[in-house]
This record gives C-alpha cells, sequence and structure tokens, in this order.
C-alpha cells in the first residue's frame, strides 16, 4: 500500500515527512511525496500569467527537493508535482490514482508548537475525503522513528466500536499496543443554584463509569479477534477545558490518536463533528482521521 503526503511548496515539509517516514516505516508502506501547484480558473489565464505558473512550478520542485533532503534511506518514495484546482483536491487525486490508503498532511505555521492546528488544506480535507488523514502537530518529532502505541478516542457505541476494531487490526500490523482514551470536559459554573455541582458531579461520574463499562466490553471484544494487538489500560481525561482534559492523559513518543468522523455526515468521506474538531485541535500527538464508510468497511475484513 502506499501514503500520499502533501509536500507545502513555501519548504515547511519537515513535520509532515517525519509523520509519514514513521507510518511508512512502521507499516512497511511506501510514500508517495506530492507538491500541488494550482491551476488558473479562467481559461487562457496560463498565458497572462506565465511567469507567476513558472514561479509556482518552480517553488514546488524546490520543495520537493527539500523534502528528499529529509527522506531517510529505509524507506521508499517517489516525488510528484501535481496540477489541479487547488490544493486539497489535487492530493485526492494523487491519492486516487496510486490508491493510497492514507493522505499525510503537517499543521499550519500559525499554529501552537506540538499542538496540531489545521490550515486551508487539511481543513477541506477533513470534511471531504473519503480517505484516511494523518495530520502531525507543528514541529513534529518522533525518538523511535515507528508508531509504538495506537490509542483510539472512545464515546460508546456502536460506530466507535467498529472504530476500535479498526485500529487495532493496525495496531496488530504496525506491531504496537492499543488503548481506549475518553475525555470529559465539564466547564466551571459562573453561579451554581439548586443541587448546585454536585448534581454535575453526579452526572459526570455516572458518565464516566457508563464509559468503563463499554471499554471493557469493546476490549473483550478485540481480545477475541484472530491476532489482538497488546492491549493496555483505558484512560479517561477529564478538566474543564478541553487542554486539560487532552493533557489529563499521558500520552508517549510514537503515539497516534485515532478518531472517528462524524454519523452525521456523508457515509464515505470524513466529516469533522464538533467534538472531533476540538480533539484535534488540542491533540499533542498526530491524529489519524477515518471516514466512517472505512472504518465499518475494515472492521467487516476483520
Amino acid at each position: 500500500m502506499t501514503l500520499v503526503v502533501g509536500c507545502p511548496l513555501d519548504g515547511s515539509s519537515a513535520g509532515p515527512m517525519r509523520l509519514a517516514v514513521m507510518l511508512a516505516r512502521s507499516a512497511g508502506e511506501d510514500l508517495v511525496v506530492a507538491a500541488v501547484v494550482s491551476e488558473p480558473w479562467t481559461p487562457g489565464m496560463a498565458r497572462v500569467d506565465s511567469e507567476y505558473q513558472k514561479f509556482l512550478n518552480d517553488s514546488a520542485d524546490a520543495a520537493l527537493e527539500q523534502a528528499r533532503t529529509e527522506l531517510p534511506g529505509d524507506v521508499t518514495a517517489t516525488f510528484t508535482r501535481h496540477h489541479a484546482r487547488s490544493a486539497s483536491a489535487g492530493l485526492l487525486e494523487v491519492a486516487d490514482v496510486r490508491d493510497a490508503r492514507l493522505i499525510v498532511l503537517g499543521s499550519s505555521t500559525s499554529g501552537m508548537l506540538g499542538r496540531v492546528a489545521l490550515g486551508g488544506v487539511s481543513d477541506r480535507l477533513l470534511h471531504s475525503s473519503h480517505r484516511l488523514v494523518a495530520l502531525a502537530p507543528r514541529g513534529f518529532h518522533c525518538d523511535t522513528g515507528r508508531v509504538t502505541r495506537i490509542t483510539a478516542a472512545f464515546g460508546g457505541g456502536d460506530p466507535t466500536e467498529d472504530l476500535v476494531l479498526a485500529a487495532a487490526a493496525q495496531a496488530t500490523e504496525v506491531d504496537a499496543s492499543l488503548r481506549l482514551a475518553s475525555f470529559a470536559v465539564r466547564p466551571r459554573s459562573i453561579i451554581s443554584a439548586g443541587i448546585g455541582s454536585r448534581g454535575e458531579d453526579g452526572v459526570i461520574n455516572e458518565w464516566m463509569l457508563g464509559m468503563e463499562r463499554l471499554a471493557r466490553d469493546t476490549i473483550t471484544k478485540v481480545s477475541q479477534l484472530p491476532q489482538p494487538p497488546v492491549l493496555e489500560s483505558s484512560q479517561v481525561g477529564h478538566g474543564t477545558t478541553w487542554e486539560q482534559a487532552m493533557n489529563d492523559v499521558e500520552w508517549i513518543d510514537g503515539e497516534v490518536l485515532v478518531l472517528g468522523s462524524s454519523n452525521h455526515g456523508p457515509l464515505a468521506k470524513v466529516f469533522l463533528g464538533a467534538r472531533a474538531s476540538k480533539i484535534i485541535r488540542h491533540s499533542p500527538v498526530p491524529v489519524v482521521l477515518v471516514p466512517k464508510g472505512r472504518r465499518a468497511e475494515r472492521t467487516g475484513r476483520e
């Protein structure tokens, strides 16, 4: 199988290249490094803007050459300059031609170091891609060079159970461990009335107990797979903000967080829901978004 990694024309390819290399090395897959050059929207504008098009082509070639220097010798890759109406459309076209399993992107250069920051290309792909999308935190670096653990974001119910089973199969393939993680965010109350915070505590505690029961049931199903991965204890991160809830969970070098797309979106495409969006924006580790059609398909094969 193949992974496609988007190569930004500004030369900021180090983060996504490191993530793509880590994923490709762990799964024994090849890389396609793609720099997409936008074509003029109006027919005939190519003649008027020929100098600008040449500038874009030269920038793409320079970015690809820079990415080539960041590729270690143990990973096989091809480098391509692709013309399309937009960067997001071009990456999907390259992925379709190569039958790529996953598209790897970096974070916006305006984002916080060590966190995933969505840019224009990644935001569009997270609402339209029919393939898995992986996002590297800004400045991403992995000392181990391989995937060590896959954490499946768990919310309970059949859709997330399918996601966990698909993540379990992937963890087995890359020789990584698997754990489940849930996140409970309870904003501070400015005014407490009636039963006050005790009532809110009861709701949160009941939710956490329910998640623990569902997580145990799902882990039991994972353990019954023909080749289950090494299973680690589930965790629940909680706090008054999403940042606190994400930081309340332990993260290790080489970890990947797997999320499912919203159940309200198109069947075969990624559709980013509000909760998933908040998890992504506060994740200190790479995130992989799985379209619900793909996770059900993978679960069925297993």
